[in-house]
């Protein structure tokens, strides 16, 4: 079966862009919904979703596994993913982990572009790599099946990652280094490791209106999702 994923997607959500997913026959949208918000912030977010997805259940469904995807394709809905660009929910408390797993978190970026506690963001000058409790965040993102995800990490830190985590890893939104040197762009040398270990690479490129698209190579979302999203011990 075939389906049609975004795998990455910030906008101002509305029944009118859920009706455009619809007619486009989009199965399910991978969402940002945190950037820099705390738990408490996150809640409130949350909250939002918790309306839109009332509003729109003709429409959209929160989902929470691969056989979601597989749900919205039969029922002609579209699966929404919630994901952080940033690990700033769980704070410095590995216990929130789990909570906002609970709440529906299936992807977390380590780090969006400065060092966090979990790894170096690509706009550090100085890599010193996943954190010691980093590696414990990966394990228990392991455990619940939360996406480990490196696009706005630094070099070290996502072979780090690459080596920690038991599960692909993702890169959702990055392109290689050799189209264009931005820092958030990846080596060859990241991309051959990623294509051993059956990891997941994105382009990502912005449209003249400004919407992100995202074309896939090698393991596709669905690969990703059945090997984490359905699979947590």
């Amino acid at each position: 079966m075939k389906f049609k994923i975004d795998n990455l997607q910030y906008c101002n959500w509305s029944r009118e862009v859920f009706e455009i997913n619809k007619e486009a026959g989009l199965d399910a949208v991978h969402v940002t919904i945190v950037y820099h918000e705390d738990f408490d912030e996150l809640c409130t977010e949350i909250k939002k979703w918790d309306k839109l997805f009332e509003d729109n259940s003709d429409l959209i469904f929160l989902g929470k596994n691969f056989k979601d995807i597989e749900k919205a394709n039969t029922e002609k809905k579209t699966a929404i993913f919630f994901g952080f660009q940033n690990c700033s929910p769980i704070e410095d408390d590995i216990s929130l982990v789990e909570k906002v797993h609970e709440l529906g978190c299936r992807f977390m970026q380590l780090t969006y572009n400065n060092q966090s506690l979990l790894a170096t963001g690509c706009y550090e000058k100085i890599d010193s790599g996943v954190t010691n409790f980093g590696k414990e965040v990966i394990k228990e993102m392991n455990r619940l099946g939360v996406v480990v995800d490196m696009s706005h990490s630094a070099e070290k830190s996502t072979f780090d990652a690459i080596e920690i985590s038991k599960k692909p890893i993702a890169i959702t939104h990055a392109n290689p280094l050799f189209w264009h040197a931005a820092k958030r762009n990846k080596s060859s040398d990241l991309l051959k490791a990623l294509s051993s270990s059956e990891d997941l690479f994105r382009f990502a490129a912005c449209q003249n209106d400004g919407l992100a698209c995202v074309i896939a190579i090698g393991f596709s979302l669905i690969s990703i999702a059945s090997k984490v999203l359905f699979s947590a011990e």
